[in-house]
């Protein structure tokens, strides 16, 4: 994939009409609501010297918090806009932000040579892939933690995707945040519940732990409520 791809330029669009707002962006809950909740699931098992990159970071939102609790955080992200927006949210400059295509795997491999071993974490970033990058991006992630780092990987279920396709289907139609995606050509909730453990072992990664834990949206659903999808979480490391 590279950056002029119908793929990024959407993502580059998303990002550039997004809200500037907290919460005005769909997957964008409080860190207390998703960050801190997973913290207890994979900081025993992140090696606290390496740096930890928070691959499609986005705003910087789990960014910052990471921050909190390790050395170096180094938030990626596909979009030059979503990097502009971390950078300008992090006032205080305590994560770092840079442009990363992690399907493309030159530019992964240019990323651990300066970087050494790192830790990931990633959330949410595999169900709104191309699906022909997938492959890609599991490699990128066996590149990048090397024989020390590990990744925490939080993916939806397959059910979330059918939710998120029943809300946009109904009478009134999705509600404004999950709008604003689908009207970029996004389409979250692709992957099926057995794509992402077999991306993640074709690409020599290994489960030490998995489970399945909540995540929380800025969006309320029909009822009113706080809209959170079923999701499924994998702590890898990369295997001989």
């Amino acid at each position: 994939m590279t950056e002029s791809t119908g793929y990024a330029r959407a993502w580059e669009e998303y990002w550039r009409d997004a809200p500037i707002e907290p919460g005005g962006v769909f997957w964008d809950a409080p860190a207390q609501e998703t960050v801190v909740r997973q913290l207890p699931l994979f900081e025993n098992e992140f090696d606290p010297e390496l740096p930890v990159l928070d691959v499609g970071c986005g705003n910087g939102t789990q960014s910052r918090r990471l921050a909190e609790q390790f050395g170096q955080v180094i938030g990626v992200d596909l979009a030059h806009a979503a990097v502009a927006r971390a950078r300008a949210d992090d006032s205080a400059g305590v994560a770092s932000y840079r442009q990363l295509d992690a399907a493309n795997l030159p530019a992964v491999r240019a990323l651990h040579a300066e970087l050494g071993d790192v830790n990931i974490y990633l959330r949410g970033v595999l169900h709104q892939c191309d699906s022909r990058d997938l492959p890609r991006v599991a490699e990128a992630i066996a590149v990048l933690v090397g024989d020390r780092g590990r990744a925490f990987v939080v993916e939806l279920a397959e059910a979330a995707g059918q939710l998120l396709r029943g809300l946009a289907g109904g009478p009134a139609g999705p509600p404004p945040k999950l709008a604003a995606v689908f009207q970029h050509g996004i389409a979250p909730g692709e992957v099926s519940d057995q794509a992402v453990p077999a991306l993640l072992r074709a690409a020599r990664l290994n489960t030490l732990a998995t489970g399945e834990l909540p995540l929380n949206t800025t969006e309320y659903g029909p009822d009113g409520k706080p809209l959170t999808l079923p999701s499924a979480w994998w702590l890898v490391a990369r295997g001989a």
